[in-house]
């Protein structure tokens, strides 16, 4: 899990492109070098297009950073909410899945709701479905995954990412499972039978639509 579908990828792209496109001009080119996020006050215009530029351009981090000076150089601009919203997009495209998640649960604590708010919730979950590893690993994140899942399926049901969730939670269950059977296979070859029953029967009752139980 981790590298997400690219049908996830590209629901989260299509909709950040269309966000990001408020009025974007030909400022879009003044783009410079590393010294673009040194502070240097800019109109709100210039900053966000020199940002989407350097996502553009395949540089997301910088762009991550240049979002982030948006909402701080100007917090009360219409342009701090959407760049809320592509800082976090820019640190899910670098990877920095952390950022990720606080940049949109700074959003959603701003802007709680917003009509971009499923984006979000979406962005958060993708964000820890992305750092899920094998079942011998500690499943806190898978965990997490789990409930940023359900929390967007429970909000908004009916929407093209509660429709993506539903899917990738059936794999997140499923991988919930296979580390309880993991678990209770070990306590089997160490002939702990009740504590390897215990976890067996949890995998009966409470992932039935897996394929372990």
């Amino acid at each position: 899990m981790q590298t997400s579908s690219r049908a996830s990828f590209k629901l989260l792209a299509t909709a950040a492109v269309i966000g990001a496109s408020l009025t974007l001009t030909a400022c879009a080119g003044r783009g410079g070098g590393p010294k673009d996020t040194a502070y240097v006050a800019r109109d709100v215009e210039t900053l966000y297009a020199s940002a989407k530029d350097r996502l553009d351009r395949g540089q997301p981090t910088l762009a991550a950073a240049l979002f982030d000076e948006v909402e701080r150089q100007h917090p009360y601009s219409p342009w701090a909410r959407r760049a809320q919203l592509m800082s976090a997009f820019s640190y899910y495209v670098a990877r920095d899945y952390n950022k990720s998640v606080e940049s949109a649960q700074r959003f959603l604590s701003i802007h709680p709701g917003n009509k971009d708010a499923p984006y979000a919730y979406y962005l958060i979950a993708l964000s820890y479905y992305e750092q899920i590893s094998d079942v011998t690993r500690d499943q806190k994140v898978t965990e997490q995954t789990r409930t940023a899942l359900q929390e967007l399926i429970r909000r908004y049901p009916s929407t093209e990412y509660a429709s993506d969730a539903k899917l990738k939670l059936d794999l997140v269950q499923d991988h919930l499972a296979g580390k309880e059977m993991e678990i209770g296979r070990w306590y089997e070859r160490s002939g702990n039978w009740l504590a390897a029953q215990i976890r067996f029967q949890n995998v009966v009752d409470n992932f039935q639509t897996t394929s372990h139980a």
